[in-house]
């Protein structure tokens, strides 16, 4: 059995978990510090692709990164190709990712006594200080159990990575994409494989969220 599937799918969800990862901090801190309708917006933008389908995701970033889109254009400018490429599945991934971390981390900022911030600022400390030495260790728990289920959530992806990636064999081919090609060919045991391999790691990454510190309590959804 051709295990690149598994590896290419790791490999992506590693990156986009970690480009999630920082993503979801910037803008989970910028939309604690607005009030109003301005909150209501951003936070809608950017937890829309949560609620989107999959495939209508895939076509906006097909229309963004195709060869006539804006970033498409612009990028072939400087000799870089992303549809039908290994970073093709690595903007799906983050793209469905990204919404993951950004929740449970608001959600944890959100729950941040004011006071802590405060005293900080009589201390002196800057504002990039207090976030990395008082903000964020405090809301940690949630962060992170965020960003482990962002990874999770990266290794399934499907829809979108069929759309500007497509199912190239040891380049854009991950597991969720071969489990669909290996069923439509018939070849249901080896499709079998690879959903017990996603089972297992999904079951593996839940149970890892609910052992973190704070559990389910730390921002992490319900």
């Amino acid at each position: 059995m051709d295990w690149t599937p598994f590896a290419i799918s790791l490999k992506t969800s590693l990156c986009a978990t970690a480009i999630a990862f920082f993503l979801g901090l910037a803008a989970a801190r910028w939309v604690v510090s607005l009030e109003g309708r301005l909150r209501a917006v951003a936070d809608g933008v950017f937890t829309l692709p949560m609620v989107l389908p999959p495939t209508v995701l895939g076509f906006f970033l097909l229309v963004l990164f195709g060869r006539y889109g804006f970033l498409g254009k612009f990028l072939s400018t400087l000799g870089i190709r992303v549809i039908f490429s290994w970073g093709a599945t690595v903007i799906a991934a983050t793209v469905v990712a990204f919404p993951l971390v950004y929740r449970t981390t608001r959600a944890s900022f959100e729950q941040l006594d004011p006071a802590i911030t405060h005293a900080a600022r009589t201390l002196g400390l800057s504002e990039w200080t207090i976030f990395w030495r008082v903000t964020l260790p405090a809301a940690w728990p949630g962060a992170a159990g965020g960003t482990v289920l962002a990874f999770a959530r990266a290794l399934g992806e499907f829809g979108a990575t069929l759309m500007i990636a497509g199912n190239i064999p040891g380049r854009t081919q991950t597991v969720p994409v071969a489990i669909f090609f290996a069923a439509e060919g018939g070849r249901m045991d080896e499709a079998l494989v690879w959903v017990l391999i996603i089972v297992a790691v999904s079951t593996t990454v839940t149970v890892a969220v609910n052992l973190l510190p704070g559990g389910t309590r730390s921002g992490v959804p319900k």
